[in-house]
């Protein structure tokens, strides 16, 4: 899955999306009791491939993207939103293929930008990179070619807290990074990076009003932030393979990031750090059970405005979640099943 698939709904109860078989599953919190519902399938029964990227708008709205089977060895993309955790989400929608139509290309990636309008980035037939936005009054616009060359699976989508919408590709020899210059406009390539990028690593998250961060992993194993513009830091050595999950919070009163990633122990592994002062250090600490090697960790901000993080993997179906207790520091509360 690409993007954090642990979200606050627009009416503050949190969900999460999974993959099953060949479809999404979501699962709703009940309330502040702790209990959830059962899982629910995304979109109808339209089958899918086994692949899903989420994004979410700032107004609450989660939309979803995946790929799903057409004729013998083609694929199309498709989308579906849903609005509020406990409804039911709308039928996915055909957007069409970056090529017009053939095999599946890429792990997609969306964001969403101010005025609510999802825009969906894929690599293409090509191997650069292309999207397709909704328009502003329904419907989309025509698939655009965003250029670049060798972009590797999967990229990172993200919308600053301007409401413009920016991404990031990796390349054998460093990093694309392209940027809307104004709301509604077509993201351009605005700088490139020369920098060892391990493949499948990128997350990017807005850390503020200007800027956003992408965290990758380099070849040697480090975990570095980059901010275009300046050059990257290499922050600690990455806790295990995959890329991080981020996301802002406020711990005792500081404005941080925290950073979660399933490591080589196979427990959780946990790094917090003032907001864009990686200067200041950060170090993991583990938490949780053993998972299996396709586990996956998303972490989000509760009604509360309280960390929460999840785990799932696949081969297991299992949902385990943990939240930061009520005192000093990022002690958390004991890991369990819902």
């Amino acid at each position: 899955m690409n993007g954090d698939w642990l979200i606050r709904g627009r009416d503050g109860r949190l969900s999460v999306y999974l993959l099953s078989d060949d479809a999404v599953l979501c699962r709703a919190e009940r309330g502040p009791d702790g209990t959830w519902d059962a899982p629910r399938k995304v979109g109808g029964e339209q089958r899918l491939h086994p692949v899903l990227a989420v994004g979410q708008g700032a107004d609450g709205y989660a939309h979803l993207v995946s790929w799903r089977p057409t004729v013998s060895g083609e694929a199309g993309l498709v989308h579906s939103t849903h609005f509020r955790p406990r409804l039911a989400a709308l039928d996915w929608a055909a957007i069409g293929h970056p090529n017009k139509k053939g095999a599946r290309t890429g792990t997609p990636a969306v964001a969403v930008d101010a005025q609510g309008r999802a825009h969906v980035f894929v690599r293409n037939g090509g191997g650069g990179v292309s999207m397709v936005a909704q328009k502003v009054k329904g419907g989309w616009e025509p698939w655009r070619d965003l250029k670049g060359r060798d972009v590797q699976e999967e990229l990172a989508a993200v919308t600053g807290e301007s409401g413009r919408v920016e991404l990031y590709a990796a390349v054998p020899d460093g990093i694309l990074y392209w940027r809307q210059e104004k709301p509604g406009a077509q993201p351009a390539l605005a700088e490139t990076l020369e920098a060892p990028v391990r493949p499948g690593t990128l997350h990017a998250v807005a850390t503020s009003p200007a800027r956003t961060t992408l965290f990758f992993t380099d070849n040697a194993g480090y975990l570095c932030a980059w901010r275009p513009g300046g050059p990257p830091v290499t922050l600690l050595p990455a806790a295990g393979p995959g890329a991080v999950s981020a996301v802002r919070c406020e711990l005792d009163g500081h404005d941080c990031t925290l950073l979660a990633q399933r490591a080589a122990s196979g427990r959780v592994a946990f790094a917090a750090y003032p907001t864009e002062q990686e200067s200041a250090g950060a170090w993991w600490t583990e938490s949780g059970p053993v998972l299996p090697a396709d586990a996956g960790v998303s972490l989000a901000v509760d009604a509360d405005d309280e960390v929460v993080a999840a785990t799932s993997a696949p081969s297991t179906g299992r949902l385990l979640l943990t939240r930061r207790k009520d005192e000093p520091g990022l002690a958390l509360v004991a890991w369990r099943e819902v």
